[in-house]
């Protein structure tokens, strides 16, 4: 009698032969018959009519633990005389049959997990890309430019299997998010880096006329000193000039006066009258000479204080062309220095991707691993730049 048959005979159970079946020992020949005609296949997980015929066995050793089961619980209530033997005989026969049911199903449900993790694998990186457009906080154009240059580094090749046109879907949409709030961002940190320009040549610009006022004001209060100055000589030579033709005058009434006094010491004496009005115009001549030269020095000391204020001004300008050549070059150094940061960046996760290759990792999970480091999502690990 083949398994097959037997199998086909659990559907004959009645109440008529149930006492020759519901005995000691009695459904062992049936668990037999269904574990034998189960181990009989060996169904192939690649295919779908494999898999729907694993589920199929399952399904059929359930409908034959009923099949027996259902039976021997009606004569179970006929025989109240031997409950404990059918109920032992039935747990045991359900419990194998149950546990034929799971570990023939067994094969399928491990493919179906792998199957599902696989899934949930390709989904969470799916997911992984996705959240690279999102930031809690405004991000800077660098570190936008850092996450993009890892995405870049994400291959979309046969590895994503089902997901790859997902994959390469989503990558290109995160891209453009991306490349798109870089430019936004590297567009507003320009706006305010201008601005702060903006506002540092005004501030130069007050500065500047500050500076300006300073200097005509220095140049204004030279200008009049040197005036006051020169007024100040002019003057004191027009004291002693008027000094000595005040003394002159003194002499020459003194020599008349004398003349009528003394005619006979009138010709000494005009002599040396008139020798000291000689010296008195050759004094008054050097008065003249003294106010002049005043005057000239005073002309000077104006057009040298005129030449150090335009000095003072020039000078001004030209540290002020100093510093705006100082502030475009610390500008051009830290966009340099920028560059050449994220370039050391991507250097160093270079050399990280092929250590971890070397190592024994694939690509794809040296990658991932170098993504998940660089993002600070691997505690306690990170990456030295």
């Amino acid at each position: 009698m083949s398994a097959q048959q037997q199998v086909i005979k659990i559907d004959d159970i009645s109440e008529e032969n149930a006492p020759a079946i519901y005995v000691a020992g009695g459904l062992g020949q049936f668990f037999d018959a269904v574990a034998a005609e189960v181990a009989a296949e060996v169904p192939d997980l690649t295919t779908r009519k494999g898999r729907e015929r694993i589920a199929s066995l399952a399904a059929k050793v359930s409908k034959s633990k009923t099949a027996v089961e259902k039976p021997g619980r009606d004569y179970l209530k006929r025989l109240k005389e031997m409950p404990k033997v059918v109920e032992a005989e039935l747990r045991e026969f359900v419990n194998k049959m149950d546990a034929l049911r799971d570990a023939t199903r067994q094969p399928l449900t491990d493919w179906e997990e792998a199957e599902q993790a696989r899934k949930d694998k390709h989904v969470d990186e799916i997911q992984a890309m996705k959240d690279l457009a999102y930031f809690e906080e405004s991000p800077t154009a660098e570190r936008v430019a850092q996450i993009l240059a890892d995405l870049e580094m994400v291959e979309i090749d046969d590895t994503w299997e089902e997901f790859l046109a997902e994959a390469a879907q989503v990558k290109d949409q995160i891209l453009g998010k991306l490349s798109a709030l870089h430019a936004e961002r590297a567009r507003h940190e320009a706006e305010q880096a201008e601005l702060a320009r903006l506002r540092a040549e005004a501030e130069a610009q007050a500065q500047r006329d500050r500076d300006a006022e300073i200097a005509r004001a220095a140049a204004e209060k030279a200008r009049i000193e040197a005036e006051q100055k020169a007024q100040a000589e002019r003057d004191a030579a027009a004291r002693r000039e008027q000094d000595l033709l005040d003394q002159a005058a003194a002499a020459q009434r003194a020599a008349e006066q004398a003349a009528r006094d003394a005619e006979a010491a009138a010709e000494n004496q005009r002599l040396q009258l008139q020798l000291q009005a000689e010296q008195a115009q050759r004094a008054a001549e050097q008065a003249k000479a003294d106010k002049l030269a005043a005057e000239q020095r005073a002309g000077q000391e104006r057009i040298a204080a005129e030449k150090r204020a335009a000095q003072a001004a020039e000078d001004a300008r030209l540290a002020e062309v100093a510093r705006q050549k100082a502030a475009a070059d610390e500008i051009i150094r830290q966009q340099e220095a920028r560059e050449a940061d994220l370039e050391h960046k991507k250097s160093i996760n270079r050399a990280a991707l092929e250590a971890f290759i070397t190592g024994g990792m694939t690509e794809e999970c040296a990658k991932q691993a170098i993504t998940l480091i660089a993002q600070r999502k691997i505690p306690a690990i990170s990456i030295q730049y």
